[in-house]
């Protein structure tokens, strides 16, 4: 008696699996799908031209120190390079020294550097997306979409709504 029962509840599951794939078709051609592309948000809107130039404001000393530290850093190796042949023992290990921890200095300043960069361009982007999700929820709420995606390896071109979104964080500015 169990061995029918679960014969027949596997037909019935397997029944029903079948009855939903026959019925996916028919629901996939009344929902609205809609694609939008996210780099072409962080990088053509309005508010990300605005953000990428604030952050070269804010950053531009701190680069330009870490460029200047940067030539220090080379003068100082070349002008050992020249100098060693003619150095004593003491004067060459002392030199070495100073270069390497100019290296030392260097390599810091300039992760950190990075990092901040990094840290801040995280922070720009993810305001813009945001401002974009409140967007793209209410023109998925307007236009009627049942799902807007973002990663694709292909959409058609029908269905990217990017341009549409762009203009209306243009405008929400």
């Amino acid at each position: 008696m169990l061995k029918t029962a679960s014969a027949k509840l596997g037909t019935f599951v397997a029944a029903s699996a079948l009855g939903c794939l026959m019925l996916a078709p028919a629901q996939a051609q009344s929902s609205r799908i809609a694609w939008l592309s996210p780099e072409r948000i962080y990088n053509e809107s309005k508010l990300a031209m605005l953000a990428t130039k604030k952050l070269q404001e804010e950053f531009s000393k701190r680069e330009q120190a870490v460029k200047d530290l940067a030539q220090r850093l080379k003068d100082a190796s070349d002008k050992l390079e020249k100098d060693l042949p003619s150095l004593n023992e003491l004067d060459r290990g002392k030199r070495q020294r100073e270069v390497v921890e100019l290296d030392k200095e260097f390599q810091r300043r300039q992760r950190e550097f990075r990092e901040d960069v990094n840290q801040r361009s995280n922070e720009e982007r993810a305001a813009i997306a945001e401002r974009a999700t409140r967007i793209i929820k209410k023109l998925a709420e307007t236009e009627g979409y049942d799902i807007v995606l973002q990663d694709a390896v292909w959409a058609s071109p029908r269905i990217d709504i990017t341009k549409k979104v762009l203009d209306e964080l243009d405008k929400d500015k």
